[in-house]
Parts: C-alpha cells; sequence; structure tokens
C-alpha cells in the first residue's frame, strides 16, 4: 500500500519540500521554492540522498537525505557550507 509523507524546512529564506512516496518502490521528490529540483528512487526502506541546489547567488550546493523506513519516513537537509545536518519537520496535507 503506498503512502504519501510530507517534509519541509525553510533553509536561508528558500523554500525546501519533500514528498516521500512508500511502498514496493519507495518514490522522493524534491521541491526548491515550489520547482522540482530532484527526484530518485528506492529500494527495500534504504536511505537515498538526493543532490539540490539553492538558488543563490552563487548557487549553493546541498542535498536531502531521505530515509524511507522502516516506520515513519525522516528527511534531514545537508547544506555543503554547512557542517550540522538539518531536520526537515513532517508537513500534513
Amino acid at each position: 500500500m503506498r503512502r504519501r509523507h510530507h517534509f519541509h524546512i525553510d533553509y536561508r529564506g528558500h523554500s525546501v519540500s519533500v514528498t516521500v512516496e512508500t511502498g514496493l518502490r519507495q518514490v522522493v521528490e524534491v521541491l526548491v521554492d515550489g520547482k522540482e529540483t530532484g527526484f530518485a528512487t528506492t529500494r527495500d526502506d534504504r536511505p537515498v540522498t538526493v543532490p539540490i541546489e539553492l538558488p543563490t547567488d552563487p548557487p549553493t550546493p546541498a542535498s536531502v537525505r531521505a530515509t524511507p523506513g522502516p516506520g515513519m519516513p525522516r528527511c534531514l537537509l545537508l547544506a555543503e557550507d554547512d557542517g550540522d545536518p538539518h531536520v526537515m519537520a513532517p508537513r500534513l496535507y
């Protein structure tokens, strides 16, 4: 059975949203400021890292690490110039 889980964080003035769709094949979709900037699939609840860029001047490379399971999915925002991962809060739709 497929379920969608949503996560969000505001980072450096930009909105980063992630949808993790669980089921037989996990799908991770990343939106930055409402535009799709990353997409990945994985199997067997394995973590997946999706590279993205934040639209700053110059662009800031970052990535989202999504862990589909077991249990509830989790997401972290990893900015290359910031040493600490940022936990993305779950969102209800």
